[in-house]
């Protein structure tokens, strides 16, 4: 297997990939091009899971995918374990900073799709969280001047075939509703992850409007599959409601599920990535093999 880290930028150590590419074996005489999938952890723009990167890469791998785990840009870096002694921020993590991330990780792909064996009319974006609004701002921008005129490319090069949002922030606004005026820790954390976000605790609901994927959906959004959980506590589930609402009233092919009950983060939702007791939900793992039924009738497979 091909795995590397590669850095996006050169004067910047925070963003970067992973990838997983299987070997081309003689012996196998594998010569096939493979469907591609972006994997963006979530972490709420503060740092970058590892239980929705390698874990969920290495799902996709064994169907036969090649797979990336993107490391966009985020506020710590990794996961702070002394939230008493934290490192000092990163102030590129603010948007549009994940969105010029993720683009440019598409354009890596493309630019080693021979080596790779990449298939660039098969190359999938699957994000969780807040990994779930990098993905999904690539998937309503990705025609924009802001990315051409960034890279100096043609647009078609940063679009997406298809997209898959777990329990996704994809309105900022629904988040903001969502926040308990009584829940003190909830909205400590929130101006937290608005300073990881927006560069600022309290950004306006312009700037809120402006970083959510759900206030550009158009026609050109590529087919997209949403999986959420209803009693979801952090991310509240309107914002797959909202989104898929708007990929509907624009006639984007999609499929939605929302699975009773689940609490946040479940990422694979078994043993390979559980941290606690509850984030083993049997009900709600079949969200992968609907979510690679889904991708062969759009015919992204080997």
């Amino acid at each position: 297997m091909i795995c590397e880290k590669i850095q996006l930028w050169e004067d910047n150590e925070h963003g970067f990939i992973e990838t997983y590419i299987p070997n081309n074996s003689e012996e196998i005489k594998y010569d096939k091009k493979r469907p591609t999938i972006i994997v963006c952890p979530g972490g709420a723009f503060l740092a970058t899971t590892d239980r929705e990167a390698e874990p969920v890469a290495m799902r996709f791998v064994a169907q036969g995918y090649n797979a990336i785990v993107l490391r966009y840009n985020t506020y710590f870096g990794k996961k702070v374990m002394d939230r008493k002694n934290p490192p000092k921020g990163n102030d590129k993590s603010a948007y549009p900073q994940p969105l010029f991330d993720i683009a440019k990780a598409m354009l890596i792909v493309r630019e080693n799709a021979e080596n790779w064996l990449v298939d660039n009319d098969k190359i999938v974006l699957c994000g969780f969280s807040a990994g779930g609004n990098v993905v999904a701002n690539l998937g309503v921008h990705w025609q924009d001047e802001l990315l051409k005129e960034k890279f100096n490319v043609d647009s078609e090069l940063f679009k997406p075939n298809a997209i898959i949002i777990g329990y996704g922030v994809t309105d900022h606004m629904a988040m903001k509703k969502g926040v308990s005026t009584n829940n003190e820790g909830a909205k400590k954390f929130a101006v937290l992850a608005n300073k990881a976000a927006f560069g600022k605790e309290y950004p306006s609901d312009e700037e809120l409007m402006n970083a959510s994927p759900a206030t550009y959906v158009s026609e050109k959004v590529p087919p997209t599959f949403i999986w959420h959980t209803a009693d979801d506590s952090v991310v509240y589930v309107t914002n797959s409601l909202n989104f898929a609402s708007k990929l509907s009233e624009h006639k984007v092919p999609y499929e939605l599920h929302i699975f009773e009950t689940g609490v946040h983060g479940l990422s694979l939702c078994d043993e390979t990535t559980a941290a606690r007791a509850e984030d083993m939900n049997h009900g709600c793992k079949i969200w992968f093999d609907l979510a690679i039924k889904w991708l062969k009738k759009h015919d992204i497979k080997l």
